[in-house]
């Protein structure tokens, strides 16, 4: 991030960010913040240095086709992660300067693959 800014500030931005879209709520997952629309299908886990991976980074749903792009295009800020990958969801590193308009995108578009039409269509588009 260009300015230092803490972790509890990041989370924070996060979870404003993230529970600012219908129907959704926070509860810890594998010991990590997550984000859950309708409390049943997790499209955002806040993860800060996971099994000592040293990152500070968002897992997020992905829509089909778009993770490729995103880590060939910029592998310092987007990556597969563990657990989730085979599922299609992608890595963001809080922690290397990416732009938080850029980083509410990928996380509306965590939101819009996994919640159903209904609630995608009441999200407001930039």
């Amino acid at each position: 991030m260009p300015k230092r800014i803490s972790k509890r500030a990041v989370l924070a931005r996060v979870r404003r960010i993230c529970l600012a879209r219908p129907e959704t709520t926070e509860r810890a997952s594998h010991g990590a913040p997550t984000f859950f629309v309708r409390d049943k299908k997790s499209f955002v886990t806040y993860v800060d240095d996971h099994h000592g991976d040293g990152r500070l980074a968002l897992w997020c749903a992905c829509p089909v086709g778009m993770r490729e792009g995103l880590v060939k295009a910029n592998p310092e800020a987007y990556f597969v992660p563990p657990y989730v990958g085979y599922l299609g969801w992608i890595g963001v590193r809080l922690d290397r300067g990416l732009d938080w308009d850029e980083i509410e995108r990928v996380i509306e578009d965590a939101y819009l693959a996994v919640a159903a039409k209904r609630l995608g269509s009441l999200v407001a588009s930039p």
